[in-house]
């Protein structure tokens, strides 16, 4: 029942460093596991949400190229008749082309995950910086709250569980937020049963 899809509370606030802290206490954990001949419980779900890029970084390259020297041909003329503001105004149009699309590149590196098991939901956020911060849910508990436009569809999706509310891919569209939300639906029922054992 584990799924990917590309896209609590206590709250965890660090660095990389706290998230390398996590890293090794889930494999010190899982080393106990094994030395007792404990299984973990299997996981019923897990979720990578990233924000979407439909222009990958060659493409970037290369469109940025393309503008810039249909820039420097439309700036010639100006150059030639003296009117060297105007092209000077072009060359600052594609800086800030460039600079506006480094930063969305940058963003996209933002992202956040979702791992579910019969014991516990967990939520993590990680910046771009790698700031992290995290959310730990009782499935029992815990209800995925989704509203929805009749035009426009999902907008938004949160985790709710005494009175908190954490929202959970902000960034999706609403067909993904769709998509979502049914497979945590049916990933949380199944949690709901009971520990499955490997």
């Amino acid at each position: 029942c584990e799924r990917g899809f590309k896209h609590g509370f206590d709250l965890v606030v660090g660095q990389k460093r706290n998230h390398r802290r996590h890293q090794y206490a889930d494999r010190h954990a899982g080393l106990c596991q094994r030395a007792y001949g404990i299984d973990a419980p299997r996981r019923c779900h897990a979720a990578r949400l990233q924000p979407h890029r439909s222009l990958t970084p060659r493409g970037f390259t290369v469109f940025i190229l393309g503008f810039c020297l249909a820039q420097v041909i439309l700036a010639l003329p100006f150059l030639v008749m003296g009117a060297w503001p105007v092209a000077g105004f072009m060359g600052l149009d594609a800086l800030a082309l460039y600079i506006a699309f480094k930063i969305s590149f940058r963003s996209a590196r933002a992202y956040e995950t979702l791992d579910l098991t019969p014991i516990e939901l967990i939520h993590a956020k990680i910046g771009v910086r790698g700031h992290r911060r995290e959310w730990r849910f009782n499935p029992s508990w815990v209800r995925l709250e989704q509203e929805t436009h009749e035009e426009f569809g999902v907008q938004r999706l949160a985790l709710a569980s005494h009175g908190e509310r954490i929202e959970i891919g902000a960034f999706l569209g609403p067909d993904q937020k769709a998509e979502l939300a049914r497979d945590l639906r049916k990933a949380l029922a199944l949690a709901r049963q009971g520990p499955r054992f490997d």
